[in-house]
């Protein structure tokens, strides 16, 4: 089995570490867990790192741990955010649970007999019937008032909202983010905690609280917040977050996130993101800094990732669809685009609505009169007799070709393209 902590340390994933974990990990096979705010139905690619850490855990032969918050979700962490967060209701969470389990399990080996297969948690089933008055006596008493003041995450929060401040809901997170390591500690044998860099405080709160309550020894090991070289937020598009549910983040778009990140982040993310051994990845970063210009690294980037999350045949169709603006793909393969996915593709592209009823007609008429894809019936009779334009990804040399309701994709679409690179939608309403 790999060392844990080795593996981790050569990718560039450890931000901290709690003295003796190094240790303990090599002694035997441990549990830890991360914490996933339930927040939405959908994990993003902010995520990953967390999800990563936990599957190479488990690939070093531990037993990892995914909890849920779906209590703790409820209330919203305060650590690194300029606002308090919606409350969310109990059907939304558990909503959101269900999904965020079936996102999990692409990742995780849940369902083996194996002795370090993965577990799900939920905190909201520890915490649901826990009063307020006992946690208070048998928690409260035990981390002080200064200690949960001197955490970075609250004191950044009180010095940026001072006029504002700070509620006691949010002040308390802390305090039942600590409750989770211990209640896993004493009920599962869960030693060690894995997060985020701006989870360290909430981390070590667990790991005291452990200590003073049971006299235990529990570890914590956070890695970086992810960066990207030009100082933009990690996992962030014009369109938003791109999402690990495909019908938030089409695989075609989600293959296109990693192909078009910069060379400096393709090198650190390839370590991150992928299971890819030392030896490829240091071939790779070799081969792609003799020639940047074939992108060698992103686009193995894109590909590995893309499998993991979306599968072989959505990273083939990714592929496929990345190919549609570039010539290379055929009218076959246009037609087995989702909508979505063409959407995709070709956004942005000039759009025309033309009446279903006005089909079938003449292709110089549906060009130059009920569209303006040309200025003129001259102009695009001479290109389409110079070889030099397509329907729907097919040459189209004929000037009195027809076009009938056969032609339209997905019951609304008809593709034009001039050249090797001007598209335009023709949307049949």
């Amino acid at each position: 089995m790999k060392d844990f902590v080795e593996e981790l340390k050569w990718r560039g994933m450890i931000h901290n570490i709690t003295p003796g974990t190094e240790e303990a990990l090599r002694k035997e096979r441990m549990k830890a867990y991360v914490g996933i705010d339930p927040t939405g139905d959908s994990l993003h690619i902010g995520h990953l790192v967390s999800i990563m850490i936990l599957k190479h855990f488990q690939a070093c032969g531990h037993k990892p741990y995914a909890l849920v918050g779906g209590a703790t979700g409820m209330i919203g962490d305060p650590s690194m955010k300029s606002q308090e967060r919606n409350l969310l209701d109990e059907k939304t969470l558990a909503h959101n649970v269900k999904c965020i389990k079936a996102q999990l399990a692409r990742f995780l080996d849940f369902d083996s007999d194996a002795p370090n297969k993965a577990e799900l948690v939920n905190n909201y089933d520890w915490m649901k019937d826990y009063t307020f008055i006992n946690f208070t006596r048998d928690i409260g008493k035990f981390i002080t008032v200064n200690y949960m003041m001197s955490k970075d995450s609250v004191k950044k929060r009180l010095a940026r909202d001072s006029s504002e401040g700070m509620s006691f809901t949010e002040f308390t997170y802390q305090l039942l983010q600590g409750y989770d390591f211990l209640y896993l500690y004493e009920k599962e044998g869960v030693k060690l905690q894995l997060g985020g860099a701006d989870q360290w405080g909430n981390i070590t709160t667990g790991t005291e609280l452990i200590r003073r309550t049971n006299g235990g020894e529990a570890y914590a090991l956070t890695c970086p917040l992810i960066t990207k070289a030009d100082g933009g937020k990690f996992g962030k598009t014009e369109s938003g977050n791109v999402w690990l549910d495909s019908e938030r983040t089409s695989p075609y778009q989600f293959y296109q996130f990693w192909l078009n990140v910069s060379d400096e982040d393709a090198e650190k993310y390839i370590k991150i993101f992928t299971l890819l051994d030392r030896e490829t990845i240091q071939a790779a970063v070799d081969e792609h800094r003799e020639d940047p210009g074939r992108r060698t690294l992103q686009k193995l980037l894109a590909r590995e990732v893309t499998v993991m999350v979306h599968g072989e045949k959505e990273f083939e169709n990714a592929v496929k669809a990345s190919q549609m603006l570039f010539g290379k793909a055929t009218s076959e393969d246009l037609k087995a685009l989702d909508e979505k996915t063409f959407l995709d593709v070709f956004a942005g592209v000039p759009t025309f609505n033309v009446p279903a009823s006005d089909l079938p007609c003449g292709l110089l008429d549906l060009l130059a009169e009920k569209t303006s894809v040309f200025p003129s019936k001259g102009e695009a009779r001479k290109m389409i007799q110079g070889n030099g334009f397509s329907l729907n990804k097919e040459k189209v040399t004929d000037i009195q070709r027809t076009v009938t309701s056969g032609d339209i994709i997905d019951s609304k679409y008809i593709l034009a393209q001039k050249g090797k690179k001007e598209y335009f939608i023709i949307n049949i309403i």
